[in-house]
């Protein structure tokens, strides 16, 4: 079966092609849009026209193919809320001073140690209806903590700031990812400075978060703790908010992280359990209408709850039209239902093909249905109950395969526990689930009881305790490996490769599989062996120094870190995984460094400089140093000034005014980022 010979496969890439250009190329939107307003005409006219000759048309086909992929670059544009007149970013020019804004909370995020943090639209800037959102952190203030809702207005007058990109190399890029969620700009706030100016619920959103706190209180009221109410609300309600960091990190480190994401195991669970409990339908007029009607409807009722994520929402479309084609006693291709939920979700929200989980729930399914039969076949074992585990194990190395790829080009580990701790939590999720929701029911109407809230508290209890044991085995859970994104398409080469291979065993998907393997041999042995790329790094670290020299597949780091401090460090951590280093070694901060026939001077907290032999071209400024930066310059008359994070902001902010009189280029870590010098 030739998969491309499905037009929907076709038209489904050339779309996400389409996204792909207009996420990475700075296009016209007026002008592309007419383009694909002219030539969308023009395929209607010739469809309309020529349609009996249509199949033998490949100009037809062609420029279909060009269509759905100026589509896709037009649907991407479409989403930049930025191109709206009425986005608060285009009412007036805002610099460093308070602007009035008045907004409505849209989402609530995970918060950190000091801040609660919502995503919210703005309904008014400075008195004008507009549009947009933002990022708002709120600083915790332990007399009036409190989680807001969904939907509640507020009215502030705040400095509006640009969401900070990476100040290291490697570093995740968060500006990034939220500009993706059309996040430009965040707020920091205190509780005083909020006004609330509504709080009716206005939105589906707003009241499915109303639902989820009332699922939460009662759940509360009913008696459960707080670590099985979390895991509870990730598992059922797709809100992993509260879930303890180091809940969370043990299933990361099992393996089984993918059962807090709500997918399509979820879903496809309650789509069973829905088709049990609607069965008397088919029994009663248009019961084969009502039962599927009534199933996707609840199924996007559930996606709403869960807070509409990409996992969650490919699961759903993806179910919905496996629902619909089951009663309409249609015969579907698995291939064919994702290619096309994937295709409706893109359309719709074309942003979702750089979300992570999006990437990896389809990329899991891909691995399940392509992969498992293979492996299911090397062995057909005799007994059910180990037949069933086989078909677990199957499942499971299959959906490793099909996301092993592009989880090490994301999170670079990989724990080899997995299928153990699949194995075992995978046979239950179904009766954890079911139960869990028949335990949400009993309480939503007040008739929860304690044995039941007690037997269910355990059951969480006891899966969070495997999981935990599972992830202690940090010998099994191999870390920092690794994986650029060229690998990551040969992988994939590879396995599409030998898949084809096993099924057809021809010439030319052998011949595609060896080169693929030569190739991801080749690009190993080039990172390994001819990384001949030097640089000298002044890390940006709040309160500490850290000075990097790189040579070719090593690295030398400098720094004052505490023991505690440097193992719990991720600067370096990401540097050396995205350079790929292989040796680490590690040495105190000097005075004088050498990079390149030049010299670079560090002046510390005692200032240090007089008297010197040489004449430095960089002087790095650490630990607040107190002298006259003016005479220093003077002195030394270096080409360039550099101050890390160690030193007092007000220094930094008095020396960077001078060098800017005396004309000399000055570099402010905690500003412009880490401070790179190449050879």
């Amino acid at each position: 079966m030739k998969l491309l010979n499905f037009t929907i496969i076709k038209l489904c890439l050339c779309l996400v092609s389409g996204i792909l250009i207009g996420h990475y190329f700075v296009l016209d939107f007026n002008l592309i849009l007419s383009i694909t307003i002219g030539l969308t005409t023009l395929v209607g006219l010739l469809w309309f026209f020529r349609r009996s000759k249509i199949d033998k048309n490949i100009a037809f086909g062609l420029l279909a193919y060009i269509v759905m992929t100026c589509i896709g670059a037009v649907v991407y544009n479409i989403q930049d809320e930025t191109l709206s007149k009425n986005h608060y970013s285009n009412i007036e020019a805002f610099s460093n001073r308070s602007q009035h804004i008045t907004f409505k909370i849209r989402e609530r995020l995970k918060p950190d140690l000091y801040n609660s943090k919502y995503i919210v639209s703005v309904v008014a800037f400075n008195n004008n209806d507009t549009s947009g959102k933002l990022l708002i952190n709120i600083n915790h203030d332990s007399l009036k903590f409190e989680n807001f809702k969904v939907d509640d207005v507020f009215s502030t007058s705040a400095i509006l700031q640009k969401i900070q990109k990476p100040l290291n190399p490697h570093q995740f890029d968060y500006a990034e990812y939220l500009e993706l969620r059309q996040v430009h700009h965040q707020m920091y706030l205190n509780h005083s400075e909020l006004f609330p100016m509504s709080n009716s619920k206005s939105t589906i959103y707003g009241f499915a978060d109303a639902l989820r706190s009332k699922i939460n209180l009662r759940l509360i009221e009913a008696g459960f703790k707080d670590d099985v109410l979390s895991i509870i609300n990730a598992l059922l309600l797709g809100q992993k908010q509260t879930i303890d960091k180091e809940i969370y990190n043990n299933y990361v480190d099992s393996g089984t992280i993918h059962i807090l994401a709500v997918s399509g195991l979820h879903v496809g669970i309650i789509l069973l359990i829905l088709n049990f409990l609607f069965r008397p339908l088919l029994y009663i007029k248009y019961g084969h209408f009502l039962r599927p009607f009534i199933i996707v409807i609840l199924l996007w009722c559930f996606a709403i709850i869960a807070g509409l994520s990409p996992s969650v929402t490919r699961a759903v479309t993806m179910f919905s039209i496996i629902s619909v084609a089951m009663h309409l006693k249609r015969p579907t291709n698995i291939y064919n239902t994702l290619i096309i939920s994937a295709f409706i979700i893109l359309l719709f929200k074309p942003t979702f093909l750089f979300e992570v989980g999006f990437q990896m729930s389809y990329l899991a399914v891909l691995g399940i249905v392509s992969v498992q039969p293979i492996i299911y076949k090397l062995w057909k074992p005799k007994w059910w109950l180990v037949d069933k585990f086989w078909q677990i194990f199957t499942v499971t190395l299959a959906a490793q395969a099909g996301v092993v790829p592009i989880s090490l080009f994301y999170f670079h580990q990989f724990p080899g526990l997995f299928f153990i701790s699949n194995l075992v939590v995978i046979p239950f999720l179904g009766l954890i689930l079911g139960f869990g929701i028949f335990t949400i029911t009993l309480a939503l109407i007040n008739f929860l009881p304690e044995f039941v809230v007690d037997f269910y508290s355990y059951v969480i209890e006891s899966l969070n305790g495997f999981i935990a044991w599972v992830a202690q085995f940090e010998d099994f859970l191999f870390r920092d490996i690794p994986f650029t994104i060229m690998q990551v398409i040969l992988a994939y080469l590879i396995i599409v490769a030998m898949v084809q291979v096993y099924k057809y065993r021809n010439f030319k998907w052998t011949a595609i599989a060896l080169f693929a393997i030569i190739g991801f041999q080749s690009l190993w042995i080039y990172d390994a062996y001819f990384n001949t790329d030097e640089e000298f790094i002044v890390f940006n670290k709040s309160r500490y120094s850290m000075i990097g020299h790189k040579q070719h597949s090593k690295l030398t780091l400098y720094h004052n870190l505490d023991t505690i401090k440097l193992k719990s460090d991720n600067v370096i951590k990401n540097y050396k995984v995205g350079e790929q280093m292989e040796r680490l070694t590690m040495d105190s901060l000097h005075s004088v460094y050498q990079f390149n026939n030049q010299t670079m001077l560090v002046i510390d907290s005692l200032g240090v400089y007089k008297s010197l032999s040489f004449q430095p071209e960089y002087i790095l400024l650490r630990n607040s140093p107190r002298l006259n930066i003016n005479r220093l310059i003077d002195s030394l008359k270096p080409k360039h000034v550099i101050a890390d994070a160690s030193n007092y902001k007000s220094y930094v902010k008095r020396w960077k005014a001078t060098c800017k009189n005396k004309k000399i280029p000055f570099h402010q870590t905690n500003e412009m980022g880490a401070f790179i010098l190449t050879k």
